[in-house]
């Protein structure tokens, strides 16, 4: 078995003639918390859509666990164990937190929307869910509907039920995005404990998150990797300053 559960190789996306991903090499290691920064404009939402295969490559090959899934659907990705949180998840505003997960675990057996099932037969999910609830620091908050939570925790909610899903993998678009201070850090926990026992590939602009979180970052930069390595290496890279500076980031 590999050591990189996630791989690509001349990864590149052409729109109309405008390259945004050009030869992307990625390699992401197993249990790691991989994060994949970079200025605006530096193709990191354009990758990330390709690897969760909403987006299909111009040119080049995308493997998983050994298994090339260049060409294979979001759907059947996500359930060999590469899920995307915030798009595959979905928050029911007006159901509990504990439904909300309930729902999601109903997606494996294949009765996601058999809402007139026996609430019997959904009761026996209760367990499970209630032991994801808990994960994410939502115990009392377990009966209240997801329209009455905040922002971040609403966003605990979402990686909850992404959890559902069992991923081996679990993909991050801008995890902290619009959080303030004390969600940053409570999701940057909850990010950490949920990584123990699977790979995270995030893509974030909060430095100080991925300074804290990731074993190994990549930098994009034009549409291809500038930098890789530790937060350390490529903070001090002279290329990886000059790509923030030179667009107005700090």
């Amino acid at each position: 078995m590999s050591d990189y559960i996630l791989e690509t190789a001349g990864l590149t996306k052409d729109f109309l003639g405008f390259t945004a991903v050009k030869g992307v090499n990625l390699q992401v290691r197993r249990g790691t918390i991989h994060a994949l920064i970079g200025p605006n404009g530096a193709g990191k939402t354009t990758v990330f859509n390709l690897l969760t295969k909403f987006l299909k490559p111009t040119r080049g090959t995308i493997t998983f666990k050994g298994e090339d899934v260049t060409w294979v659907k979001p759907a059947d990705v996500a359930r060999r164990g590469m899920v995307r949180s915030f798009q595959i998840s979905a928050v029911f505003p007006y159901l509990s937190v504990r439904e909300n997960v309930r729902v999601a675990l109903q997606r494996p057996l294949g009765n996601s929307f058999h809402f007139w099932r026996s609430e019997s037969v959904l009761d026996s999910l209760n367990e499970r869910a209630e032991e994801l609830v808990y994960a994410v620091g939502l115990q009392d908050f377990i009966h209240h509907e997801a329209s009455e939570l905040a922002y971040g925790r609403k966003r605990a909610l979402e990686i909850a039920t992404t959890l559902a899903l069992d991923p081996e993998m679990l993909l991050l678009d801008e995890p902290m995005a619009g959080l303030g201070t004390e969600d940053i850090g409570r999701i940057a926990a909850l990010i950490k404990r949920v990584a123990a026992d699977r790979t995270v590939l995030m893509v974030e602009h909060n430095l100080s998150v991925v300074a804290d979180l990731s074993d190994r970052i990549t930098v994009l930069a034009r549409g291809e990797i500038l930098a890789e390595g530790v937060y350390a290496e490529v903070s001090a890279n002279p290329a990886v300053i000059e790509a923030y500076v030179g667009t107005g980031h700090a």
